[in-house]
C-alpha cells in the first residue's frame, strides 16, 4: 500500500515515519516543506512538498498517485493563530482544500488530523457526533478544514485528537512532562491549571491510530487520543510521581492566572470507545505515556 504523510517533520511526522517504514507492506512517501529533517533516511522516500503551494501539492501527489494521504501538516500555534489569521487560515484550510483537490485528482482515501479545540469545553469529554463550537481562530481554521473534507467526494477519515506530547528527535517542541520534569528538578516553584481538562496523547499513539484508519480505509470521523482525562495539575502530579521530584513545587492555578492570547476550551477530552471498536485502537495510559518518553530521553 502507497501512503505519503504531510508535515513529515513535525512530532506526529516523525512517528508516521517511524512507524510505517517499518512495516514491509507500506511504500511511504514522506513529504514537509523544505528539506529533509528526519532522523533516519531509510524505508521510505522524501519529496519536498509546500502545502501551501497547490500546484506543487498536486504535481507531488498526481505523481505519486497514492492510495492513502494522512495529512497532518498544520499550524498549531494557538496564539500564533490568533494573531497572524492569514497564515493560520493559509496553513489550515486553503492547504486542505489542494490536499482535497489532488486526492479528487487520484482517487486516494484521505485521513486528516483535526482537534478537540473545534469545540467549546462546555460539554467534554466528547464522542465524536458532538457538534463543533469553536472560541479561538485556530479551532475555527480546523473546524473549516473537516467541513472540506466532509463536502468533498473523497473517501475520508478525520481523526481528531488533543494535547500531543512525544519527543521530537531534534528536541523542538517542550511538552508538559519535559517542563514538568525540568522546572522541579532545577527547583522552581510552578503554576499548573486546575480547571482545564484534557485527554493527553502519546504522539506515538496518535500516529498508530492513523496508520490503522489509513491501512483499513476506515471512513468517518474517529477521536484518536490517550484514554485518561485529566487536568494538567494531575498530569504534573503523576509526572513528579514518576521521577521522584518534589511535588510541593507544584502550585494550584486556574486559567484565569494566565493571560493567552486566545481563549482555550475548558472541558474536553475525548471517548475513544469507537476507535477501540472499529480500529482496534488501544492507547497508553498517561503514566505509561511518561515511562515511554523516560525511556526515550534515556537513550
Amino acid at each position: 500500500m502507497k501512503i505519503l504523510i504531510t508535515g513529515a517533520n513535525g512530532l506526529l511526522g516523525q512517528k508516521l515515519v517511524g512507524l510505517l517504514s517499518q512495516q514491509a507492506d507500506v511504500e511511504l512517501i514522506a513529504t514537509a516543506r523544505g528539506a529533509n529533517r528526519l532522523p533516519s533516511q531509510e524505508g521510505y522516500e522524501y519529496r519536498a512538498m509546500d502545502i501551501t503551494n497547490r500546484q506543487q501539492v498536486l504535481d507531488v501527489i498526481t505523481d505519486v498517485r497514492p492510495d492513502a494521504v494522512i495529512h497532518g501538516a498544520a499550524m498549531t500555534d494557538v496564539d500564533k493563530c490568533e494573531l497572524d489569521k492569514e497564515a493560520c487560515w493559509t496553513q489550515n484550510v486553503t492547504a486542505t482544500e489542494s490536499i482535497v483537490a489532488a486526492c479528487e485528482a487520484t482517487g486516494a482515501f484521505l485521513c486528516h488530523v483535526s482537534t478537540d479545540f473545534i469545540f467549546d469545553g462546555t460539554a467534554g469529554p466528547y464522542t465524536e457526533e458532538a457538534e463543533g463550537n469553536p472560541i479561538s481562530f485556530y479551532g475555527w481554521s480546523k473546524y473549516a478544514a473537516e467541513r472540506v473534507v466532509m463536502s468533498s467526494s473523497l473517501k475520508w477519515a478525520i481523526a481528531r485528537t488533543v494535547l500531543v506530547y512525544g519527543i521530537a528527535h531534534d528536541m523542538s517542541r517542550s511538552n508538559i512532562i519535559l517542563w514538568v520534569k525540568k522546572s522541579l528538578e532545577d527547583g522552581k516553584t510552578i503554576k499548573v491549571v486546575t480547571d482545564q481538562f484534557r485527554s493527553p496523547t502519546l504522539a506515538e499513539d496518535l500516529a498508530m491510530g492513523c496508520a490503522l484508519i489509513a491501512q483499513k480505509q476506515a471512513t468517518g470521523i474517529f477521536n484518536i487520543s490517550g484514554k485518561d482525562v485529566l487536568t494538567p495539575h494531575e498530569m504534573a502530579i503523576q509526572t513528579a510521581d514518576y521521577f521522584g521530584l518534589d511535588k510541593s513545587l507544584i502550585t494550584e492555578a486556574t486559567a484565569a492566572t494566565f493571560t493567552q492570547t486566545a481563549r482555550r476550551p475548558p472541558r474536553t477530552g475525548f471517548i475513544i470507545d469507537k476507535a477501540q471498536r472499529e480500529l482496534g485502537y488501544e492507547p497508553h495510559s498517561f503514566s505509561e505515556g511518561i515511562a515511554v518518553l523516560a525511556g526515550q530521553l534515556a537513550k
